[in-house]
């Protein structure tokens, strides 16, 4: 399918168009970077993620008030997947002391429910479990049992048959569920995951996801310098640090902006840059592919109208292209869920934007560069 026949646009006369546009967007981000920074997700910054799913729908108006006050400082709750999903976000890894003594009050009231006065003692206590022990290995056994029902993690301390203790792991997740089933009693939840990441890990991460964007463009220059001059590579690389340096502006400008839209910076969206990269290069490539074999073919024709005409040729399947994508991306961004709605959104401005940088970018640097140093560019 072809459309678009005998076009022909005089793209790099309009190159200083693009260049305002890119300086526009570029420095909006810089100034909103400076002022408001990038928010990141747990991934990167550390903290707690859990997700609750109820029998029925929920209101998360209710939910996000019942967990704002119960300690745990800054707590954001949204809808996850369907109206009876909840997905709770808070920066601390572990329950605050403050905190504890009420888990261990719950843990207590849960061990009467079963046994009413039943003598034991805390042996063992940390930030992240508390150990009982009781007065024989059968007791601590129908305890380990009873508290498991109850919605704690609650195991044996050994597997001897003379063990008497049971551990129960204490986190962020106990409490908030401890808090809510006290707050709606109506309407019955499981914890379908929680997540914990220590700043430590989230620090790592952060240096992980830099050091692979960083080699991915390394290779992407190595590669496009043996397969084409190195021209062409230096602006196919230029463009796809435009694209990224655009949409991480884009992400301090629109973060807390559109309702529903979380714009924080985690491990998915580090996918989408990823997968923008090799997208926009790819688009990237196909124009430098008809820039070459028209240089073979118009030996003698000028550089600029060589760039307008490949420009003009690949623009059709350009449209196709950049059409079918996006409307997949629009789809995922409406229908695929909170969990997926960030890494649809970087895919669906990455991809309008890294169309826009193959031609007013790469392929106009290419033009720049033969002008500036009066070189022709040959294969």
């Amino acid at each position: 399918m072809r459309i678009l026949k005998n076009f022909n646009y005089d793209f790099v006369g309009k190159r200083n168009i693009g260049y305002a546009v890119s300086g526009l967007l570029f420095l909006l981000g810089v100034i909103f970077v400076v002022i408001r920074g990038f928010h990141f997700g747990i991934d990167f910054k550390g903290g707690s993620e859990i997700v609750l799913q109820f029998e029925k729908p929920i209101d998360i108006t209710k939910v996000r008030n019942d967990v704002e006050n119960i300690g745990l400082g800054n707590v954001e709750a949204k809808t996850f997947g369907n109206e009876s999903g909840v997905m709770i976000r808070t920066e601390q890894q572990v329950i605050p002391a403050r905190i504890f003594p009420f888990i261990t009050e719950s843990i207590n009231k849960e061990i009467d429910k079963v046994m009413p006065g039943v003598p034991r003692r805390i042996v063992d206590s940390t930030t992240s479990s508390v150990t009982y022990e009781f007065q024989n290995a059968d007791t601590a056994n129908t305890m380990v049992a009873a508290i498991f029902d109850a919605g704690f993690q609650s195991g044996k301390v050994s597997e001897e048959l003379t063990n008497n203790q049971m551990v129960v792991s204490v986190g962020i997740a106990d409490w908030i569920k401890d808090n809510l089933r006290k707050k709606i009693v109506d309407n019955s939840f499981t914890v379908l995951k929680e997540d914990r990441i220590g700043p430590k890990i989230g620090e790592e991460l952060k240096r992980g996801a830099v050091v692979a964007i960083f080699f991915s463009i390394l290779s992407i220059l190595i590669y496009l310098a043996f397969r084409f001059k190195f021209i062409f590579a230096f602006g196919a690389v230029a463009a796809l640090f435009h694209d990224t340096l655009i949409t991480l502006g884009l992400f301090a400008i629109l973060y807390g902006v559109i309702p529903g839209l979380t714009l924080e910076i985690d491990l998915t969206v580090i996918a989408a840059f990823l997968t923008l990269m090799g997208y926009s290069v790819n688009d990237t490539i196909i124009v430098f592919d008809r820039i070459r074999e028209n240089l073979k073919i118009h030996k003698t024709k000028p550089l600029v109208d060589i760039i307008n005409s490949s420009i003009s040729q690949t623009m059709s399947r350009t449209i196709l292209t950049v059409t079918t994508t996006l409307i997949t991306v629009i789809i995922l961004l409406i229908f695929g869920g909170e969990v997926i709605r960030a890494f649809a959104f970087t895919m669906l401005f990455g991809i309008l934007i890294g169309t826009y940088s193959s031609i007013f970018v790469a392929s106009a640097l290419i033009y720049e560069y033969s002008s500036i140093y009066h070189k022709k560019v040959e294969f």
